[in-house]
């Protein structure tokens, strides 16, 4: 299967709608190209044609008249076009392969819909003048610009041929970071999926103010948001540092206000001076913003939990 592109430029929209084909139609010739005929023959044409017709792999947005948008009122660029038709395929892909997973079609689709609110919308945005993705020089469709070569190095390739193939060369990098951010959104997704059974089932303490995760990398924060009202607290055990974390409840989501701090005198104290303030031979730091301490043993880190919950 061929899929057509526009040569000169590339721009993070269509890097990502290629890289989406690629990992749902393995094995795709990549050509890049303003050859009417040539973009004809593609199975699929992205960014490029002036069709927009799923059916027959037409993902274009510069046509007149071009009125695909969603129902937020986002205009669509080829990155949304391609996601809106192959997105939730290519998420279940993703989570079989890389994740271990198999996910069922609505999960696939749910997925997909909060990939493109996270990240995709906002590629689509950037093409279309909409808004920048992120402020600075370093939003994912500045980023993927800055993979494009300068004059310099068209300069110093010393031929359009030369120039065209560093082009080329340089768009499947881009596509490989593309794809790394496509697969560890879809990974996150998958593992805070399974989590959120363990969390709910997760060991309460202290009169359901307290609770305890086997595993420090785990997503709770949504579930025990959303779902546990009266826990201030939460004991974990991180595989990584082989210590147990305390950590704070966010009160509300993206917030630093916890439901509860971790006590004043303990903020920025680290091993021995946290030990004398706390009592707990082996306390291992508290950070100085109040949202995170540390025990090397379960006993330790629960002393410390009642100790917040008494403060």
């Amino acid at each position: 299967m061929i899929i057509a592109t526009h040569s000169g430029k590339f721009h993070a929209d269509d890097v990502w709608a290629v890289a989406v084909l690629e990992l749902v139609f393995p094995g795709c010739t990549l050509i890049r190209t303003r050859d009417p005929e040539l973009i004809r023959q593609a199975d699929f044409a992205v960014d490029v044609g002036g069709i927009w017709d799923p059916q027959t792999g037409r993902f274009d947005h510069h046509q007149k008249g071009f009125a695909g948008a969603r129902q937020s009122g986002v205009v669509y660029a080829s990155a949304g076009l391609v996601w809106k038709t192959h997105g939730p395929r290519c998420v279940a892909l993703i989570a079989e392969t890389h994740a271990g997973h198999a996910i069922t079609e609505e999960q696939a689709r749910e997925m997909a819909y909060a990939i493109d609110s996270d990240l995709v919308q906002y590629l689509d945005m950037s093409d279309t003048g909409a808004a920048k993705n992120a402020p600075g020089g370093y939003g994912l469709s500045a980023v993927i610009s800055g993979f494009n070569p300068t004059w310099l190095d068209d300069q110093q390739a010393g031929s359009v041929e030369a120039a065209e193939a560093l082009r080329q060369a340089q768009f499947r990098r881009g596509m490989e970071f593309m794809t790394d951010i496509l697969i560890n959104a879809v990974k996150y997704r998958v593992g805070a999926l399974y989590a959120a059974d363990q969390v709910r089932n997760a060991e309460v303490l202290e009169n359901g103010r307290l609770l305890f995760l086997q595993n420090s990398a785990m997503p709770w924060a949504t579930i025990v948001r959303n779902e546990m009202p009266n826990v201030l607290f939460v004991i974990s055990y991180s595989i990584a540092e082989q210590r147990y974390m305390l950590h704070t409840v966010p009160a509300a989501q993206d917030s630093f206000e916890a439901r509860k701090d971790l006590p004043a005198a303990w903020a920025g104290l680290q091993d021995a001076e946290l030990a004398a303030v706390t009592g707990v031979p082996d306390a291992v730091f508290c950070h100085n913003g109040r949202f995170i301490a540390a025990a090397r043993s379960f006993d330790g880190a629960l002393q410390m939990a009642r100790l917040a919950l008494l403060d």
